[in-house]
This record gives structure tokens, C-alpha cells and sequence, in this order.
């Protein structure tokens, strides 16, 4: 169970000086002669950074492309779907949350063995970094179900092995406060920092921007049920000095893929992620009439029955309706997009300034700044999939800012492109972007609003399972979790 956070590796180490001390002097040398060099001998807070920041950014992405894709009519499966490629019709299979469950509940167990160490060595650098990666995790796992362990999720080696579901207002209160802490802990005490981390080079500078970008967004969204959040972002954003955040591309959390083991792309076969996939009708519509560069470098065009190119065309949403109005091969995904060298975002600096850009339209930030943060948000998106942005992009009815979070929103939804679930958090938050509809969803045409809880939960921890269940109202994907209430 992903809770126990037991490590092996150290029960055997401290199993080893057991036996040493029992067996006495004349065996004084058997464990320096038989040291395996190839194992660790103690965990500083390096050891476990690197392989925390690939999986929770590597697994993200993958996410994003089976699941985000689908219910965000990005792209979807065609001709033959799958029982996976459902989710645009709002079909969630009951074990659809066991993945993202056991991968984020590893990355907190390595955070937490990180934070631990940080605090045993006095080094404040890597305990911020601790906690932001914590806050990053539990962010993404509470937005998916709601209600989930927290306060004693990771403390099996202290002999909690079935730990009680804490409610989302606890655990975003505690994460937003662990942000707020971490913001403090940069640059105090020792500076020592053990290996260069694959995310930001052990910059300090940009793990603190990335620890305060992140406190937006999840101050944001949840703005609805924290109205005093409104003026900690407003001071946040008055003082950069005090609440640094990301001012370009350059520093933002976006993970640089080199192809260089072990830092390789998440599919090691390019076509397992083009193959049989195609873009749905909203997405590339729009981009069209955005007259995106984009669409170039997502996009393959669309072919008709000759195999001719017919420009960029995506499947209509609505296509069961009347499969033969399908008479082409819609734009499928270009393999491009997940070969080394690749990017893999966590939070973009494009995401922040439409963060600022909606501040601005809800007047919680000046209402003057708000078309200016709007054009950089989107300019930044372009340019960090390789885009050249076009002089006369903002000349356009579909793309010049017009006042309306609308408009804010649905560059966002593009923002978002490949960043693990948040184009579906936002859509939640704000009922944005409208996506069309067809006859053939379930759940009565009706957004999802979380994920079921994993069968694991449900089988191992059943008694506090069921308590959450109780406190959240039921297990079902249209329960709204705290900050949508």
C-alpha cells in the first residue's frame, strides 16, 4: 500500500547494524568487505528530487494525453475507440483513479522523506522545496476526489497503515500555508545543495518563483470559498521583491525532456501516442480562427478518402450522430510532440500572467493591466511550443482581448495544453471554456466533477473509505468537491 512508506532499502541497512553489534569483533570487517557500492547509505535530500520531479511531471503529461484530452476535447480515439477513450462522453470506469492515486502518493512519501532529511540537516533550500513539491501533489489529488489522507497519509513506519481522510478545506488550507512557508525558507541557513536538479539547475531564485506561482494558482481556485484570498494575491503580486514569480518562459516549471537516460521521454515508443488518435473539432477550430502557430506544430492535416491533404480539420464531438458526415481523416497528433528532446509542463509562465489577466477582469488587481497580461500569457504559450507569435495576432475579433473571461479562459484552455489535469480544474472552476455536446454522453451531458475514489481505498482502508464517502456526500463523479460547493 502506497501509505506504508516503508523503505526497504533502510530496514535492511539498520538490519545489517543489528547483526554486526551481535556478532562481535571477530566479525568487525564483514560488512565493509561485503558493502554493495552500488547502494546508498544514507538519503539526503537530493537522492529522491530528481526521480520525484520526472514521475509527478512524466505521469502528468501521460495523464493528460488519456484522460485531459478526452473530456477537454482536445483529441480522442478514432476510428476504433477503446473502453479508455470514453471520457469525452463523461463514462468514467470505477478504477479510473487508481494510476494518479499510487504515482502522486509515491512522489508525497519521497517529499516527505526529503522534508524529513532537510529538517534533520538544518537545510531550509531543499525544506521549501520539500514542501512546494508536497503542495504541488496534494493539489492535484485533492482536485481529483475531494476528500483524501493527508494528516497521517504518510506515516507507516510510525505504524498508520489505514490513515482517515481529511476534508479539502484542511488540506488546502495546510498546503497553502506550507507555500506561504516555504516563500520564507529560501536562502536562510546552510546553502549546501547535493546534486543539480533536473527541474531548475538547483537555481534558488526560480524554485521560489515556482513555490509562489504556485500559491496563485491554488489561491485562485479557491477564491469562491476564501474570499480573503483575493488580498493575499493582491499584496503577492505588489511585492515582487517579497513573492517573486515567473516572468518568462525561461523560468518557468516546465520540465526539459533531453532523451538522456533516465531523463527520457514517458512514451518509448512515439507511436503508442499518435497512433489511432485525432484531434477533436474544438480544439482545432479554434486554433484556426486564431490563425495559431500552433495548430502547425500540434496538428497532422486532415486527409480525405485520396489521401490528400485538406488543411487542419478535427473530428466533430457529435460524430456518432452521423458517421458518415465524417468523410475524412481528421488531424491526428504529431509524434514530434513527445520525442526527446520535449518539454513536459508543470506550471508555465503563460499560466500565470492569464492568472493575472483574470485578477485584472475581477478587479481584484488593476482593471488597466488586464488585456496586457492577457497578450503576454498568450505570446508566452505560443513561444514555448516553438511558435513564432505573429505581429497582427491580437488584430483579430477571435483573439484580441474583448473584456471577458470568456476570452481569458479559452487562450487558457491552450495553455494548458499538456499540463496533467488543469484545463479540466479550471473548466470546473469556471464553467470554461463551453464545450459542445452530443447525444451520446452520459451523465446527462453534465461536466464530471471529480473521480471515484481507487478500488485500493476501498478494499484496504474500507472503514475511513467509508467515512469519507459519508462526509463527501457519496462517491459519485458529480459530488462537487469543497471549492466548487
Amino acid at each position: 500500500m502506497i501509505f506504508l512508506n516503508i523503505s526497504n532499502r533502510l530496514k535492511a541497512l539498520s538490519a545489517a547494524v543489528l547483526a554486526t553489534a551481535l556478532l562481535g569483533s571477530c566479525t568487525k570487517d564483514f560488512v565493509e568487505t561485503n558493502k554493495d557500492p552500488n547502494r546508498l547509505e544514507s538519503i539526503t535530500p537530493g537522492t529522491l528530487l530528481n526521480p520525484t520531479i520526472y514521475d509527478g511531471a512524466s505521469y502528468g503529461m501521460s495523464r493528460s494525453r488519456s484522460f485531459t484530452f478526452e473530456l477537454m476535447q482536445v483529441a480522442g480515439g478514432y476510428p476504433n475507440e477503446s473502453v479508455e477513450d470514453q471520457a469525452y462522453l463523461y463514462d468514467f470506469r470505477e478504477d479510473i483513479g487508481n494510476g494518479i492515486w499510487n504515482t502522486y502518493y509515491q512522489g508525497l512519501a519521497n517529499a516527505r522523506e526529503m522534508e524529513l532529511s532537510a529538517i534533520k540537516l538544518g537545510n531550509n533550500n531543499y525544506l521549501a522545496i520539500s514542501l512546494t513539491l508536497k503542495a504541488w501533489f496534494y493539489s492535484i489529488l485533492t482536485d481529483c476526489f475531494g476528500d483524501i489522507p493527508m494528516s497521517n497519509a504518510l506515516n507507516g513506519e510510525q505504524g498508520t497503515f489505514f490513515p482517515a481522510f481529511d476534508k479539502q478545506e484542511v488540506i488546502y488550507k495546510t498546503i497553502l500555508a506550507d507555500l506561504e512557508k516555504a516563500n520564507t525558507l529560501y536562502g536562510t541557513g546552510p546553502a549546501t545543495m547535493y546534486a543539480p536538479d533536473i527541474l531548475f539547475n538547483n537555481d534558488l531564485t526560480k524554485w521560489r518563483k515556482f513555490t509562489n506561482s504556485l500559491r496563485l494558482r491554488l489561491l485562485l481556485r479557491t477564491l469562491k470559498r476564501l474570499p480573503g484570498n483575493a488580498d493575499i494575491m493582491s499584496a503577492m503580486l505588489q511585492d515582487a521583491t517579497k513573492y517573486p514569480i515567473f516572468q518568462s518562459n525561461a523560468e518557468a516549471a516546465v520540465l526539459s525532456i533531453t532523451g538522456t537516460t533516465p531523463n527520457i521521454s514517458p512514451w518509448s515508443r512515439p507511436q503508442d501516442f499518435s497512433t489511432g488518435r485525432v484531434y477533436f473539432d474544438f480544439f482545432v477550430s479554434n486554433l484556426s480562427n486564431f490563425k495559431d502557430p500552433r495548430l502547425a506544430l500540434f496538428a497532422g492535416q486532415a486527409k480525405d478518402k485520396n489521401n490528400k491533404n485538406i488543411g487542419y480539420k478535427g473530428l466533430p464531438v457529435n460524430y456518432m450522430e452521423s458517421p458518415t458526415s465524417v468523410n475524412y481523416s481528421p488531424s491526428g497528433l504529431l509524434q514530434r510532440l513527445v520525442i526527446a528532446p520535449m518539454i513536459a509542463p508543470i506550471l508555465s509562465y503563460a499560466e500565470v500572467e492569464l492568472i493575472q489577466a483574470e485578477l485584472a477582469q475581477r478587479n481584484i488587481i488593476p482593471a488597466a493591466t488586464a488585456e496586457e497580461h492577457y497578450q503576454k500569457g498568450v505570446k508566452a504559450a505560443i513561444e514555448m511550443w516553438g511558435g513564432v507569435m505573429p505581429d497582427n495576432y491580437f488584430t483579430l475579433e477571435s483573439t484580441k482581448y474583448d473584456g471577458t473571461l470568456d476570452r481569458i479562459m479559452l487562450q487558457k484552455y491552450y495553455a494548458l495544453f499538456f499540463t496533467d489535469y488543469q484545463q479540466w480544474f479550471e473548466h470546473r472552476r469556471t464553467g470554461l471554456p463551453v464545450l459542445p455536446t452530443t447525444t451520446f454522453m452520459y451523465n446527462d451531458r453534465k461536466m464530471p466533477t471529480r473521480l471515484y475514489y481507487p478500488t485500493t481505498a476501498r478494499i484496504y482502508n474500507t472503514d475511513n473509505y467509508l467515512k469519507a464517502v459519508e462526509q463527501m456526500g457519496g462517491d459519485k463523479i458529480n459530488i462537487k468537491v469543497w471549492w466548487e460547493q
